[in-house]
């Protein structure tokens, strides 16, 4: 086990702080109103040792275990990911919540590759994912963007009119374009919605039947949250290559498993398009709110106005919606980092979830998507003194991490989770910046705290608004990662100019 950054806490005077990383119990900046920034903590035997990146205000960063530079990037996206061939591709400015578009830079920083989206009526948005395209041999980008849609369509697809007008309405879109800039698919949400408000509809429930009848479609008119610009606010999005599969996630819930493989083909963007509209492009899975679909009870103030409850809603807030890659433990099993926002908890927290679609209610992992009320759920009471209330909780969710303490961890905003080869967990906690891995028993390995502020570059965090260091995700790499094979990675300073 090695305490970390003597320097930095003698020139910031931190010597209670470094006593405390000598045996491992610093706390989290949550539950603590200052302390050192950069690399805390590192467990060396434990930790799944490589290399983290992270943007921050301008920059992405790629640190090793001891926070020391080892390359660094000019760019201005606020989520970069490394390719395999050690370009770094990110949104091409600094807001996720709209860019125009992407950059992919080589290792020296040189654009290799740039795409905008010229469409006045698309808006993209938060995440984005390189994928090999097996129909099209080639490699691809999809994306989010919001794509808006008038009155009159709201109104003849079935918007309810006392809700309306629809000024300004937008759902959420997938659009996929090769490296030439040319869209050769796209899925869209207003392709797949149900209504009960109008029977001279077509997309109508029908005669006898309810929004319960089609899980794989949305409400329409969700009960007071009619539809609007950035209806659904989708945040993040992944590709599994092996099942062809997208999966999408909105801040409000939910998140949406849609079939990419069957509906694209090759050199016709047009079949493509219309096949993803189409009952072929309807949800494979979802999972967060039944409510939303009128399979479970939503969250509700209870009779005393004290307590609350989340009904069956199991995520909120949420982001960083992916696959855990195959050969990793927890192989095609859903990630999701639950911000714990929107669950009406009494005392909210953010929380990682590890969930298996295919589970059923006898536990059992079969070869199909299972309708998470299927499955079930588990009432489960939090410790007293945590001041929360029991919850029912899904049984397809299989592994779970959150602080012991309530205000150990939490984020209200953005965020990310990874799953290492050794079973452990990064987890980006956005709003303060706070970088940190555990294993699967919940052991925190490693933690860092992001110097880089609004206010410039710190080596003491004090207590700040939220946001002030934010980091919107993080990612480790292995020293055996075909991005990094052949590269120079000799550390340098930290951040903060602290050299080793």
């Amino acid at each position: 086990m090695q305490p970390l950054g003597t320097n930095m806490r003698k020139k910031a005077g931190l010597a209670a702080a470094a006593m405390l990383l000598m045996h491992g119990l610093f706390l989290p900046p949550l539950a603590a109103q200052q302390g050192p920034t950069e690399t805390r903590f590192w467990n060396s035997a434990r930790a799944y040792n490589g290399y983290t990146l992270f943007a921050a205000r301008g920059k992405s960063y790629l640190i090793d275990m001891q926070g020391y530079l080892v390359h660094t990037w000019s760019t201005i996206g606020t989520n970069p990911r490394l390719l395999d061939s050690g370009n770094l591709l990110d949104a091409a400015t600094d807001d996720p919540s709209g860019f125009k578009g992407f950059k992919e830079v080589d290792w020296k920083g040189a654009v290799v590759w740039q795409y905008s989206e010229g469409r006045s009526t698309y808006a993209p948005h938060h995440d984005f994912v390189r994928i090999y395209n097996t129909k099209l041999q080639a490699y691809t980008t999809m994306y989010i963007a919001n794509k808006s849609l008038t009155h009159d369509q709201a109104i003849a697809a079935g918007c309810d009119p006392a809700t309306g007008p629809y000024t300004g309405a937008q759902m959420d879109a997938v659009v996929e374009v090769d490296l030439k800039g040319n869209i050769v698919w796209e899925w869209w949400f207003f392709d797949h919605v149900v209504q009960d408000i109008d029977k001279s509809k077509a997309n109508y429930v029908g005669s006898g039947k309810t929004i319960a009848d089609y899980p794989g479609k949305i409400n329409l008119n969700i009960p007071g949250r009619p539809v609007k610009s950035d209806w659904l606010h989708c945040n993040s999005m992944d590709y599994n290559q092996e099942l062809g599969q997208v999966v999408l996630n909105s801040v409000q819930g939910e998140f949406y498993v849609v079939d990419h493989r069957n509906t694209f083909v090759a050199g016709s963007p047009q079949e493509s398009i219309a096949l993803a509209a189409g009952a072929a492009g309807d949800f494979l899975y979802r999972f967060g709110d039944p409510a939303r679909y009128s399979q479970g009870d939503p969250p509700s103030i209870l009779e005393d106005w004290t307590e609350s409850t989340a009904g069956h809603k199991q995520i909120g807030g949420s982001h960083d919606i992916h696959w855990i890659r195959p050969g990793l433990p927890g192989a095609g099993h859903f990630m999701v980092f639950n911000n714990g926002q929107y669950l009406s908890e009494r005392t909210p927290q953010s929380y990682i979830f590890e969930i298996d679609g295919y589970r059923n209610s006898q536990g059992v992992t079969t070869a199909r998507y299972v309708n998470p009320p299927e499955a079930g759920y588990t009432l489960v009471q939090p410790a007293s003194d945590t001041r929360k209330t029991a919850k029912k909780i899904s049984n397809q969710i299989v592994w779970s991490y959150a602080s012991r303490s309530s205000q150990g961890f939490f984020s209200h905003i953005g965020a990310s989770a990874q799953r290492l080869p050794n079973g452990n967990t990064l987890i980006c906690s956005d709003t303060e910046g706070h970088l940190f891995e555990v294993t699967a028993g919940g052991e925190l390995v490693w933690e860092y705290i992001c110097p880089v502020t609004s206010k410039g570059t710190v080596t003491l965090f004090v207590d700040s608004i939220p946001m002030t260091s934010s980091v919107f995700r993080a990612y480790r790499y292995g020293a055996d990662h075909p991005a990094l094979s052949g590269r120079t990675l000799t550390p340098g300073s930290t951040i903060t100019g602290q050299k080793p």
